[in-house]
């Protein structure tokens, strides 16, 4: 049995990069958007950071609003994508 990859070689888990967004149409429906629903985030501020550079790009894919999530708890949200 081969001992487990270094951690520069496999994915980061769900553990280390507990923060994500729950992409939402305008019904609030969750949407899942191919290269963008699956990001995760190590920190709070890397998150708001992510989203707010391709905030434009997720609209034009359908998203009308974001809600931040640390693992299972909503920290806030839905906020809207609007300019």
């Amino acid at each position: 049995m081969l001992p487990g990859q270094p951690p520069t070689f496999r994915q980061p888990s769900a553990a280390e990069r507990p923060w994500w967004w729950r992409l939402e149409d305008a019904s609030g429906e969750a949407l899942e958007v191919a290269g963008y629903a699956d990001q995760r985030f190590g920190t709070q501020g890397d998150a708001e950071s992510w989203v707010g550079e391709i905030w434009p790009e997720l609209a034009e894919h359908g998203v009308a609003a974001v809600t931040l999530f640390e693992h299972d708890r909503r920290v806030y949200g839905p906020m809207p994508l609007t300019a």
